[in-house]
């Protein structure tokens, strides 16, 4: 269990600007974001503080075998497209399907708290440029 942590000034910086961004970005360009409202703020603070979002469910940590996360300011399950070309994280506005979720349980017995599906491909401000 996730104990109760308070809002503070810091944190709720990282929160507004991931909740105020359509892309998915990387924990130093959060860093540089917040720099501009709290100049004195460390990176070590930004990650301390995007590690308890995450634990308290407020965003999404997005791992794609990069060697960095990229986070997302909307904790709802939701899927994504990553453009194989530019790298780019888009997020996909179709309905989470739970049908997954019991077809997952009914196979194996196990109990899915959530899935996460991603699509691969070519966005189209790639294709268009090629």
């Amino acid at each position: 269990m996730v104990k109760p942590t308070r809002m503070t000034k810091q944190k709720k910086v990282i929160l507004d600007i991931l909740r105020s961004t359509k892309c998915h970005p990387s924990a130093d360009w959060v860093y540089e974001q917040a720099k501009k409202i709290v100049p004195d703020i460390s990176l070590g603070t930004v990650y301390r503080n995007l590690n308890v979002l995450r634990d308290m469910g407020e965003i999404l940590e997005l791992n794609y075998g990069s060697t960095y996360a990229r986070y997302d300011g909307t904790p709802e399950n939701h899927y994504h497209f990553c453009c194989e070309k530019c790298y780019n994280l888009y997020d996909v506005t179709i309905p989470v399907y739970h049908g997954l979720d019991k077809m997952v349980h009914d196979t194996t017995g196990f109990d899915v708290r959530y899935h996460r599906m991603e699509f691969y491909g070519i966005c189209d401000t790639c294709r268009l440029s090629s």
